[in-house]
């Protein structure tokens, strides 16, 4: 069964050689942490319109995922990437849109996958990072809370697949930097539980075709 290898969470800071403060240095805490509507009520986050909301509460990254960074020169540590949890068993490219995670009391739904910026690219001091972030398309999950709870490292994870359409995040990742995306591949994906905003943006193509 998937467990839950680590919860991390981080503070306004500033990274060398980057002006903007930033929460995406985050650490491995210990002990139980609640899960709320929002996230995790510690965690900064101070870039609003790109990060955190109901739709983007809590960050996950696949171990399976880190495992494969290790193999081209990058050294996992949990909160790395920025991510609030590091999970082991998934990976992106197995994580579907709708896919749900049960923590104990806590219950995740993935509603989109991550983007690379250039904070998360000062953060990996790699001015190419962005581009090979994207070339990995390893993007790991965004989550809404379903329903809020406590959360510890160790824990065991309940996994339960989207039974509606399979759309990764991987998949989704792959028409990040693309203005022509499938007509089939919309049409799919606002059938799922997606995130609002990308739901709202396909919605308006499809029914500008018409």
């Amino acid at each position: 069964m998937p467990k839950l290898l680590a919860v991390c969470v981080g503070k306004a800071e500033h990274i060398a050689g980057y002006s903007p403060l930033t929460g995406i240095n985050k650490r491995a805490v210990s002990g139980l942490i609640a899960i709320g509507p929002q996230g995790i009520a510690e965690d900064a986050i101070l870039d609003r319109q790109h990060h955190g909301g109901a739709d983007q509460a809590v960050y996950i990254y696949f171990q399976g995922d880190y495992d494969w960074w290790a193999q081209e020169g990058v050294e996992p540590a949990p909160g790395l990437f920025g991510e609030n949890l590091v999970i082991e068993g998934p990976r992106s490219a197995d994580t579907a849109i709708g896919d749900r995670f049960e923590i104990g009391d806590c219950l995740l739904e993935v509603t989109y996958h991550r983007t690379p910026c250039m904070t998360f690219a000062a953060k990996m001091n790699d001015k190419f990072w962005v581009k090979r972030f994207h070339r990995a398309n390893r993007p790991g999950a965004y989550c809404r809370v379903l329903k809020p709870g406590t959360v510890e490292a160790g824990m065991e994870i309940i996994v339960t697949p989207y039974a509606g359409e399979r759309i990764t995040v991987s998949d989704l990742m792959a028409f990040d930097v693309s203005k022509d995306i499938p007509l089939d591949f919309m049409r799919r994906a606002v059938t799922t539980p997606i995130r609002e905003k990308t739901r709202f943006k396909y919605e308006t193509r499809l029914a500008d075709l018409f």
